[in-house]
């Protein structure tokens, strides 16, 4: 009678510990550069003319979405189509937003008047 074959144990393999980098040094700076963290940048990043046309773009985007808001139904038990689906609500409102979002975006790429 022949002996049943045992599974044989596969030995899990131990990794060999990695080699130690070597830092590396960290680069000097010169005594005459100044360091970027220590200044002070008082700058904005647009300039006065841009704000004034963002803020033009969002007020008129602010009366687009109050035109498309409304009013409501004088009666509840009634429906009136043409205050609902009226002009104002379905192209003026819309066409204003949109614009308002153009003005802001022409307020972002416009080039500040006053060159440095």
């Amino acid at each position: 009678m022949a002996k049943p074959n045992k599974p044989q144990q596969i030995q899990p393999k131990t990794a060999a510990p990695a080699p130690a980098r070597p830092q590396a040094a960290a680069p000097k700076a010169k005594a005459d550069t100044p360091s970027v963290f220590g200044q002070r940048n008082d700058k904005l990043v647009f300039g006065k003319e841009t704000y004034k046309w963002m803020l033009i773009g969002i007020a008129i985007m602010a009366v687009g979405f109050i035109l498309m808001s409304g009013g409501s139904m004088p009666d509840p038990n009634t429906w009136d189509e043409s205050i609902i689906y009226s002009s104002t609500r379905t192209v003026v409102a819309p066409f204003l937003i949109l614009s308002g979002l153009g003005v802001q975006i022409f307020a972002i790429f416009k080039k500040n008047s006053t060159a440095e």
